[in-house]
Order: C-alpha cells, then sequence, then structure tokens
C-alpha cells in the first residue's frame, strides 16, 4: 500500500484505534473525533514530512495531508482496523465540546462527504452559463438540458443527500434519513404545491391544514427532521422488541416525521433560513466593500482553525433563499491571495525545495485547495501569509463594490469566476470577481516578491580571513565558492549528506539545510559567535542564534531524547553568549552506543529559507574548527 507508513504512524500518534470515535475527510484534512485529545502526539505528526499541518478545532484533532487525503484516509483505516462507517452520536460530541464546537463538528460531518461532488456540480453550472453567454449551446436544446439535469440534480435533491449524512452524523439510521429528504421533494408533493400556487386551495393532514412549502435546494428543514428522527429511532428502539423492531422502528420515524416537519419544523426552519439569508444580506448591504474586505483578510484565517465550516450552510441557504450568493465572490481574492503569495516564494526563492513546494501549491490553490500554500509556504514565512490576507482584503472590497454574486455553489476557485454569471448573461458584476480577484493575486506576488522574504544581515558570521588565521581551511568535499556566511565544524567525524541521516524528519530538510555528522570525539564546540537560544532539558540538542541571525540547531544522535539527560554534561545554558570554539556540550559515545543509540548528529541552518544557498561538506573527515557550512544571502 502506497502510504502504508504514513497511515501507520498517523493512527498510532493519534493514539490507536482505541483512541479513534470517528474519522471523516473533507479535500485536504483527515478530521479524527479522539476520545482522549491528550494521547494524540501532534508535534510528532507534524514532524512527519507528508503531514503539512495539524490542527485542533471544532472539537475535531485535524491533519492536513493534501490533495491525496482520499488516499491516506482509506490507508488510515485499513491500519486502524475501523470501518468507514464509525460515527459518535450528537450526545457523545457534546460531553466534551462546547456549543459553538459541537456546531461546526456536526456541520462538517453532514457536508464533508459530498463536498467533492458539489463543488463538480457548482464547476458544471458555471461552465454551462458561460457557454449559454458565449452562445456555445442553446438553453432550449437537449445537450444543455440532460447536462443542466446532471449538474443540478444534487442541489435540487439536497434533503436527500443531505437526509443520509444527518442520519449518520446523529447516529441513527441513515436510509431512514433519507427517505425522509425523499419525502419532502417527491412528486406529489411538488405537484400539490403547484395546485396550490394555482388557487387549488390548502390540503391538510388530519384535519390540520398544511402549507407546501419548495424543500428542494433547502438546507436547514432536514437537518432538523434527521434529529427528530434519528430522537425518535433511539426511543422506538428501547421499547420494540428485537424481532420487530428492524421494520417498526423505521415506520414510527417516517410515519411521525414527514408530517411533523410539514407540519411544524418545515415551516419553522424555512422561517429561520429566510430570517438568516435576510439578515446577511441586511449587513451586507450597509457596506458590501466592506463586507468583502472583511471576508477577504479573514477567511483564511478562519479556514486554518476550521471554522469556516460555519459560513458553508448560510451560503448555501442564500441561493436556496434569493437564488443567489454574495459571500462566495468575497471569498475568491482570500483564496487567490494567498496562491499569488505562494508564487511570489516560487518567484523569489533560490531553495530547490521550497521552490518546489510552493510550486506545487500554486497548482493546488488554483483549484480552490490553498492549505500546501498556507501550511507550507506562506504562514510559515509569515510575511506573505500577511500579504495574502491584506491582497484578499482589497480584493473582496473591490468584489463588494460590484455587488457580485455566484449561481450555484461550489468549491471556491477558478471556475467560481464562471459561476458569477448571472442567468441572463454576462454584465459588469462579473467584471468585479475578475478585477478583484487578479488584484488580489498581483498585489500579494508583487508584496512578497519585494518584501516577503526575509533578507540576512550585511556583516558575516565568520570571515574567510578569520577562517584562515585559525587554520580552518575547507576541505575537498567543500565548494570553496565565495560566501556571506561560514560555520565550522562543532564536532570531529565523518560527514554525512544530511539525506543519509537515519532519521526522516532531518534527512527531509524539513527541520533546515546541513549536513550530518557520526562523531569521533564526544564534545560539541560552538561553530561561530553567538548566543545560545535553546538548550532541550536532556542536552542532547542545542540551538544556536549568530550576530548575523543564523538559527543553527545541532542534535546529537537519533532519539536520544529518550536518554532524558544520560550521559550528557552541558557546560552553557540559555542565554549565555559563546565565541567560536567553546565548549558547549559533551556527551559519553560508549555509553550512548551502549545503550543502542544511533550517533548520527544532524547539523542544519533552520532558518536556511532566509537566505539563497547553503552549501555543505558531505563527504570525509572533518575536525571541529574546520569550515563545514557556506551560507550566501539573499
Amino acid at each position: 500500500m502506497k502510504y502504508q507508513k504514513l497511515a501507520e504512524d498517523i493512527a498510532s500518534r493519534v493514539g490507536g484505534s482505541k483512541n479513534i470515535i470517528s474519522l471523516v475527510h473533507c479535500a485536504t484534512r483527515l478530521r479524527f473525533k479522539l476520545k482522549d485529545n491528550a494521547k494524540a502526539d501532534a508535534e510528532g505528526l507534524k514532524a512527519n514530512p507528508d503531514v503539512i499541518m495539524v490542527v485542533e478545532s471544532g472539537g475535531q484533532f485535524q491533519v492536513v495531508i493534501g490533495n491525496h487525503v482520499s488516499d491516506v484516509f482509506r490507508a488510515v483505516l485499513s491500519v486502524a482496523n475501523i470501518s468507514e462507517e464509525a460515527s459518535t452520536s450528537a450526545e457523545n460530541v457534546g460531553e466534551k465540546s462546547s456549543l459553538f464546537n459541537r456546531f461546526i463538528d456536526i456541520i462538517s460531518a453532514i457536508f464533508t462527504p459530498f463536498l467533492g461532488v458539489m463543488a463538480g456540480c457548482g464547476i458544471m453550472k458555471g461552465l454551462l452559463a458561460l457557454a449559454v453567454a458565449c452562445n456555445w449551446l442553446d438553453s432550449e436544446s437537449g445537450t444543455y438540458t440532460i447536462w443542466y439535469a446532471a449538474s443540478d440534480a444534487l442541489f435540487y435533491f439536497f434533503p436527500i443527500a443531505l437526509g443520509y449524512t444527518a442520519g449518520k452524523k446523529f447516529g441513527g439510521n441513515p436510509f431512514i434519513t433519507m427517505a425522509i429528504g425523499g419525502a419532502l421533494v417527491h412528486p406529489l408533493i411538488m405537484g400539490a404545491l403547484k395546485l396550490e400556487d394555482t388557487g387549488g386551495g390548502a390540503e391538510h393532514f388530519l384535519g390540520i391544514p398544511v402549507t407546501f412549502i419548495n424543500y428542494s435546494t433547502s438546507v436547514i428543514p432536514i437537518i432538523f427532521a434527521a434529529w427528530m428522527s434519528c430522537w425518535l429511532e433511539k426511543w422506538s428502539n428501547r421499547w420494540f422488541p428485537d424481532a420487530v423492531k428492524n421494520f417498526f422502528t423505521p415506520c414510527v420515524c417516517i410515519s411521525i416525521t414527514v408530517p411533523f416537519t410539514f407540519l411544524l419544523i418545515g415551516p419553522a426552519a424555512t422561517w429561520l433560513s429566510q430570517g438568516l439569508a435576510h439578515s446577511y444580506q441586511y449587513f451586507y448591504s450597509v457596506a458590501p466593500w466592506l463586507a468583502g474586505g472583511i471576508m477577504g483578510a479573514i477567511w483564511q484565517v478562519c479556514v486554518i482553525f476550521g471554522l469556516h465550516w460555519g459560513l458553508v450552510p448560510l451560503m448555501i441557504n442564500n441561493i436556496t433563499v434569493f437564488g443567489s450568493d454574495s459571500m462566495v465572490p468575497l471569498l475568491l481574492p482570500a483564496v487567490m491571495g494567498q496562491v499569488g503569495a505562494a508564487l511570489g516564494v516560487f518567484l523569489r526563492s533560490r531553495d530547490t525545495r521550497l521552490k518546489s513546494l510552493a510550486g506545487s501549491s500554486v497548482t493546488a490553490g488554483i483549484f480552490g485547495i490553498t492549505e500546501p500554500a498556507v501550511y507550507g509556504v506562506t504562514l510559515p514565512l509569515r510575511r506573505p501569509f500577511i500579504f495574502g490576507c491584506i491582497a484578499g482584503a482589497i480584493g473582496g472590497a473591490t468584489v463588494g463594490l460590484f455587488d457580485t454574486r455566484v449561481y450555484s455553489f461550489g468549491l471556491i476557485n477558478v471556475f467560481t469566476l464562471a459561476q458569477v454569471i448571472p442567468p441572463q448573461g454576462v454584465n459588469w458584476t462579473v467584471w468585479g470577481a475578475a478585477i478583484g480577484t487578479a488584484l488580489s493575486l498581483i498585489i500579494s506576488c508583487m508584496l512578497t516578491i519585494i518584501a516577503g522574504m526575509p533578507r540576512g544581515e550585511s556583516t558575516k558570521t565568520a570571515s574567510a580571513d578569520k577562517a584562515a588565521e585559525a587554520d580552518n581551511k575547507p576541505q575537498a568535499c567543500i565548494i570553496p565558492e565565495p560566501m556571506d556566511y561560514y560555520v565550522l565544524a562543532p564536532m570531529s567525524g565523518k560527514i554525512v549528506p544530511l539525506d543519509e541521516v537515519p532519521d526522516p524528519t532531518f534527512a527531509s530538510g524539513l527541520l533546515g539545510q546541513g549536513c550530518g555528522i557520526v562523531p569521533s570525539e564526544g564534545k560539541v564546540f560552538a561553530p561561530f559567535a553567538a548566543e545560545v537560544a535553546s538548550l532541550f532539558k536532556t542536552k542532547h540538542a542545542i540551538g544556536l542564534q549568530s550576530d548575523d541571525d543564523v538559527e543553527l540547531l545541532i542534535h546529537v544522535g537519533i532519539d536520544t531524547v529518550k536518554l532524558d539527560g544520560q550521559h550528557f554534561t552541558a557546560h552553557v545554558q540559555p542565554g549565555d553568549r559563546v565565541q567560536a570554539g567553546d565548549l558547549l556540550v559533551e556527551f559519553d559515545i560508549p555509553a550512548i552506543r551502549a545503550a543502542g543509540y544511533d550517533l548520527s548528529t544532524p547539523i542544519v541552518i533552520s532558518n536556511h529559507e532566509d537566505f539563497s544557498a547553503v552549501t555543505s561538506a558531505s563527504a570525509g573527515h572533518i575536525d571541529a574548527g574546520q569550515l563545514m557550512i557556506s551560507i550566501k544571502k539573499q
């Protein structure tokens, strides 16, 4: 299995299958519901090079994987030996979660399973609108009719799809709640609605007048109806004998919930949905440009914490009530702001790994998947993320000024530009979306190129002249090209290329660029004048920051943290000033090897992205104090 090792690492670090209550996935994330989040090793997962980020939000333990999340999802299910049907009831969610977290958890669980299909249908509807606007298709043709039916079916029969996922989330039989959703859009009901609209008279249920409402494309009524059905199901299962409950329980749920939905839940939920839609529209109409600026600025922050799910029902509800939504277009510049920032990093950076990551993130971001760009590129560099948010605010304000709307729902990406085309054809609001999106992408890209990549200071870590005076000439394994900063070997031993260090996190370059040394002497010396930025309590790892802001991490051995400080002696403390050649740490090589630990020592420049090139020794023996790493500033 391609993702076997990754799945095993994830399953073990979330506490094993016994700690997993449920697992679902969205476009880029595995979303765990765990019995005890304290048993999960978030830091260990973050250290895995195949994991983009770990986020705890909305009562969920979220592991950000990327575009191949569905494959990893299936691998984790297989490794953990849990069923895809695993779920938890709403009551169980409430035991350990706040009301807001419960809301986010319910919404994400209900909409996540068909998010990809919903995005695909939305794109198809947008492309059809574009084809009609460009006179490529006749809206009366059979070709258009078939493609429109294909793109619109999921939205028209939303109560059925939502009935299934809501039933699963609330811990009931999803086929019962799906049947209830089907009743809301049954042809007889739609026929009765048309008859009522043409003055055919009101219908009654057991003498009670029924006001028929068009529930196709609706969201809120079926969610409330599904919750009631699941509650009835649990109650019925307690009362009916095992021999008959398999068919009497569904009968009770359907026969009670469906009429109750038409009589009370449906009208009340419809009133609520219209109230939400009109409330949003009121605040939006006060200052559309301000709403656009705010949403464009904060949307990606909401995505980081998974809070964006709380707005998804409101967007769909707006389309149901008004036939269009003004929120989705405001968010497109926010997405493209991060894409532009990642593009700026791609164009500006000379680091091969960062350049490759930024390039792939741009491609994913164009199609609406921004997590790789945010977690892997812009957020770690900080300034590009901020520039992306600023550009998103400017673009969102522009879109708001044009009062642009979408007429179908889908994943927010480049195809959203097709979804903003109104039924009557292209108009000035469409250009608002295009201008705002372009502004966001261009501004964030230019800001990142100009000021998004931190620069090193003008002074050198150790000059070539001083290195020569100390007889620290580079060995043949180092290319002696002119550089700006130099790092001396902190210990004596055999040079090991970083990608051969037996630790996947260091070997991947995730923690920085540099090399490794298999020590021949148990002493660590300062490689340059610096401040001791950090010293692990186990004394096996030390971080230094030079006067030129070069950040160096020296990690003695692999997994030696488990020794809990045994066989290590520190001669400095955090905050101490040291000069090149000062003794920092001593360690007992024979004792550590006897304990079964590999002494391969990664030595990396942890802020390598601040520099244009890091050249390391790659072979042979090196003595402490000899030139080991050369650095070129931006």
